[in-house]
């Protein structure tokens, strides 16, 4: 058994997505190896979070994320360029709607 595989199995993988101060939503930082999630979420803090500048952190297991394949980009995205009305464009917001 590998070093790799020995890690794995009794440290697994966790994604980490933080957000900001400033931001609205969460996004992607880094990875990470903790035996569970609250060991995943204080080293998420340490890590990912020395400055202050974190207002909330998630963390997932790695394992968990399903991810499409670069190679089927067309399948999947193409379909969207022929619906005009997908596109945010389309559509006129009012200014009462606010933060958008």
């Amino acid at each position: 058994m590998t070093d790799k595989t020995m890690t794995e199995k009794t440290m697994p993988l966790w994604e980490v997505f933080i957000r900001s101060r400033t931001g609205l939503s969460h996004r992607h930082c880094g990875s990470l190896h903790a035996p569970d999630a609250e060991m995943a979420l204080q080293a998420a803090r340490d890590v990912y979070t020395r400055r202050g500048e974190g207002l909330s952190i998630w963390v997932v297991p790695s394992s968990a994320i399903t991810a499409s394949d670069p190679q089927d980009k067309d399948a999947l995205f193409e379909p969207t360029a022929s619906k005009i009305y997908r596109h945010p464009t389309f559509y006129e917001v009012p200014e009462e709607v606010g933060h958008m």
